[in-house]
């Protein structure tokens, strides 16, 4: 049993806890089973299990859970950089949760996953200027076209007396990125989250279409959170960190906290796959 195999069990569309029937099943297992089963895997492996059942959206408290988790990890390994182990110990703690939460972030995004719209900020709408043809009639002029039309003057143009102007206005219009929505999918425009584009010079070279890992997200089908958004938030807590230090040495850092965080739900999927083989 894996971790997928778990996200129906808390969606259950019977009070049967079990993935068949019991009449037909050889399923040896019963729902106080899985039960158990999730409690353990829970106790072996919490920061894995706590990060994937945040990430598939079960529970909030897993995701904060994971988040805290990753944290006190962080803060276990941070000595190891020199750019945070100079930090006070009174603003560590805060750059460390920083990271932990873009780090788990960057970890449950995928093809599916939507952001703010960076074009309207997530409003739907955009302030856009305008020019308006505004045009009226003079009041002298209006008793002379009310004559004009009344004894019918051949070739009489009433507009001809209208006084016309340019007018710019500022009007609230719809977002073209979002179509109003406020969000955008994070899918790679290229490969639309499939991970894999055509490569148009084999394409052309041999003449039919020729696939292979989409070279804008690396065959990941979507976009990561960019690392600046995490260093512009720790530059929110402290100025100790620059943009070259933390290129130099506290993206490195990131980077280990995003991959802890995939090493320990693999590490859940396995705890879970000895507790109910």
């Amino acid at each position: 049993m894996s971790l997928e195999s778990t996200v129906k069990f808390h969606y259950a569309k019977t009070s049967n806890f079990n993935p068949t029937s019991r009449c037909t099943s050889t399923e040896p297992l019963i729902g106080t089973d899985y039960i158990a089963a999730m409690g353990m895997t829970m106790a072996r492996a919490p920061m894995g299990y706590s990060a994937f059942m945040g990430k598939v959206g079960i529970s909030e408290n897993d995701a904060a859970r994971a988040v805290s988790l990753l944290t006190e990890y962080a803060l276990t390994i941070c000595d190891r950089v020199a750019a945070l182990r100079k930090l006070d110990s009174d603003i560590k703690p805060a750059v460390m949760q920083t990271l932990a939460t873009y780090a788990y972030l960057d970890y449950c995004r995928s093809a599916a996953s939507v952001k703010p719209c960076d074009c309207c900020h997530g409003e739907g709408f955009i302030d856009a200027e305008v020019f308006s043809t505004k045009s009226y009639t003079p009041f002298p002029a209006k008793e002379v076209v009310k004559a004009s039309v009344r004894m019918g003057v051949e070739g009489f143009i009433p507009s001809s007396y209208e006084k016309r102007r340019q007018v710019q206005e500022v009007v609230r219009v719809l977002c073209k990125r979002c179509l109003g929505k406020g969000v955008v999918s994070t899918a790679c425009r290229d490969c639309n989250g499939r991970g894999r584009a055509v490569m148009k010079a084999e394409t052309e070279r041999q003449g039919v279409p020729v696939m292979g890992d989409c070279k804008r997200c690396c065959g990941r089908g979507y976009e990561r959170i960019p690392s600046t958004d995490a260093h512009n938030a720790v530059c929110g807590i402290t100025d100790a960190i620059s943009l070259d230090t933390w290129k130099k040495s506290a993206k490195p850092f990131y980077d280990q906290l995003i991959g802890k965080l995939e090493i320990e739900e693999s590490w859940a999927n396995t705890a879970l796959n000895k507790v109910t083989s």
